[in-house]
């Protein structure tokens, strides 16, 4: 039976420079460490740190520029090709994507360590001089180096510079649900997502354990945790506190998670692999308008299910503060979740306890 269609992928974005700004695309090819391209580089000091918007907000405002070819698959770089980059107050800084680069070692992004090509004096002084600081930008040495995810979440892939998975997957209907909650609605360039589709109930994300994109299937492993980069305007680098502390009052981990260690984070998207970038074979790739289709899904709620009190109570949580209750009540993710919960909800009555209930 063919899976229906939940929803569409609207937008496509890929960050070639980790922390810079993202370029949308109406395609892009998978490879084993998510979309070619992504997080490709790195702005690093003096000694091999990385820089991010974190502690460097001015590289919010750096754009990047790649041939529009050069996200086609199959495509490879001539001596013509370029990492066209700009900033206000910059001259236009071109790197080659063919020529051989040098290798320096000692670069770091938080645990990982390694080699990493160097992009040279000319690429040094211009981030340098925007920085006002010492830096450098190197690409990723897939030659040599492999940065593995968590193998607690996902054992066995890989991804070069992205902070921890290899996609990042967003809802229209989250960010418009959590823009009416704001005073000044935000942009989707806050959440720097590399998928966003459309078309599905605020937050379905959150319960997507495998879905289908056009012939490739994602396994979703788990919620987002945001850092400070979303409170960062991207048109203009000014640091401020929304959507944080909107997020905290419905979507933090003392909403979410109660029964855990509480580690003050929020939770916005939801981080993907690609399970056919294993395989081997050429023409992974998705499109915007590709139909989304949910193989299987999950309410973490009930993946711990042991105690019913706290299971019960993180139900009523998502009842008030992310409509995923009413959502699976009124059938909207299948008839089986439907069930399952009245069911627990029937023996919660008769003080029975019930912990078969986990993945559908």
């Amino acid at each position: 039976m063919t899976e229906p269609t939940v929803a569409k992928v609207t937008s496509i974005f890929i960050y070639p420079i980790k922390s810079c700004r993202g370029v949308s695309v109406s395609q892009a090819p998978i490879t084993s460490t998510g979309f070619r391209w992504d997080r490709q580089w790195l702005v690093v000091n003096s000694k091999g740190r990385a820089y991010t918007q974190r502690v460097e907000p001015k590289l919010a405002l750096v754009e990047v520029e790649l041939p529009n070819e050069a996200f086609s698959v199959g495509w490879e770089p001539t001596k013509s090709s370029y990492l066209v980059i700009k900033a206000p107050g910059m001259n236009v800084l071109k790197v080659s994507l063919s020529k051989p680069c040098e290798i320096t070692d000692g670069v770091s992004v938080w645990e990982w360590s390694g080699s990493a090509f160097d992009e040279g004096d000319e690429a040094s002084k211009w981030f340098s001089n925007y920085l006002g600081k010492p830096s450098r930008l190197v690409r990723f040495n897939e030659v040599s180096e492999t940065r593995s995810v968590d193998p607690d979440y996902a054992r066995g892939y890989n991804v070069m510079f992205s902070d921890q998975y290899p996609f990042l997957l967003l809802s229209q209907g989250s960010l418009d649900a959590l823009n009416k909650l704001l005073k000044e609605p935000i942009s989707v360039n806050r959440f720097r997502p590399n998928i966003l589709v459309d078309g599905c109930e605020p937050y379905s994300e959150d319960l997507w354990k495998e879905i289908r994109i056009d012939k490739l299937t994602f396994h979703g492993v788990k919620l987002c945790s945001r850092c400070k980069v979303p409170t960062i305007n991207q048109e203009n680098a000014v640091v401020g506190s929304e959507p944080t502390e909107t997020l905290k009052k419905f979507r933090s981990d003392k909403v979410l998670r109660p029964t855990r260690k509480q580690q003050g984070k929020v939770y916005f998207g939801q981080n993907l692999v690609c399970m056919d970038s294993l395989t081997g074979g050429k023409g992974k790739i998705i499109k915007v308008g590709d139909h989304v289709h949910v193989l299987k899904n999950q309410i973490e709620v009930v993946c711990l299910v042991d105690r019913f009190n706290k299971l019960y109570w993180r139900y009523m949580a998502l009842k008030e503060k992310s409509f995923l209750w009413q959502r699976v009540v009124e059938g909207k993710y299948g008839s089986g979740w439907t069930g399952c919960v009245k069911r627990k909800l029937e023996r919660k009555k008769g003080k029975s306890r019930d912990t078969d209930l986990g993945t559908h």
